[in-house]
């Protein structure tokens, strides 16, 4: 099939109750290998020498090229809307970016 004629899939999202709530996180640590990409998504409590990762989301290079296009897209509307965000915030020691 010519990609050209595709229509657009279209995608029902369900989000169970246990999930809606969410997770507040302030932390993203990114690993990888040639077959995937892991996040540990944590929160840095202030005074506290220690991040408690709360989720590990583990994904392949397409999803996770995906995922940054869609994180890139949404912050540029988000900045275009309510201004730009300031992210001077210092990289904690031992944290590899």
């Amino acid at each position: 099939m010519d990609k050209k004629n595709e229509s657009p899939m279209e995608i029902k999202i369900i989000v169970d109750d246990s999930i809606a709530q969410g997770i507040y996180v302030n932390f993203l640590s990114v690993l990888h290998n040639k077959a995937e990409f892991v996040m540990d998504f944590g929160r840095i409590v202030p005074g506290k020498h220690d991040v408690k990762i709360q989720s590990r989301l583990i994904t392949n290079p397409m999803a996770f090229k995906q995922i940054v296009k869609t994180l890139n897209e949404n912050l540029e509307r988000y900045e275009a809307h309510f201004g730009t965000i300031d992210s001077d915030m210092p990289v904690p020691k031992g944290v590899v970016q």
